[in-house]
């Protein structure tokens, strides 16, 4: 019988929660990932970061510019592994050409989610996003803090009743 290898359980590698911060997610997809070996070797031991990454559309295609991967000194000796190197986003034509004519829209961009894991393949979470002004950020903020607040009020009066 094999042994469960450590790791996450989850399925998660890297989220960025900046982008739930700055943007309102219009729309969600979920794209394959085209990465070379010493790069899942390092999302296995969960090396990963994509708050600065964002998304690209060039010749019909989508790319992931910015998303770190930091290369594993065991895993990584035999080549020179760029830690930022443009990575290939797998997705249908039809879905391309439709997020790349709402992206020009103004306003509007794409970026990453998360990278997670779905069977033993790589997908990255990809979301058409618009900015959020100041004040949006500051409503978002202080509905939270009115639920955080609520729940604490909730538990209390349960305890004590």
């Amino acid at each position: 019988m094999s042994k469960k290898k450590p790791g996450n359980s989850t399925g998660t590698i890297a989220l960025n929660k900046k982008a739930r911060h700055e943007y309102h997610i219009e729309e969600q997809l979920e794209a394959g990932l085209q990465l070379l070996g010493w790069e899942v070797k390092s999302l296995r031991a969960g090396k990963a970061q994509i708050t600065e990454a964002h998304v690209m559309f060039r010749g019909g295609e989508a790319f992931l510019f910015n998303a770190q991967i930091t290369p594993l000194t065991a895993a990584s000796t035999h080549v020179i592994a760029d830690p930022t190197r443009t990575r290939k986003l797998l997705l249908h034509a039809k879905e391309i050409a439709r997020l790349m004519g709402k992206v020009d829209q103004v306003g509007h961009t794409c970026v990453p989610l998360a990278l997670y894991w779905k069977g033993n393949k790589v997908k990255c979470e990809i979301a058409l996003v618009k900015g959020k002004k100041m004040f949006d950020k500051r409503a978002t903020e202080k509905e939270r803090d009115w639920n955080r607040q609520k729940q604490r009020i909730m538990r209390d009066g349960a305890a004590s009743g």
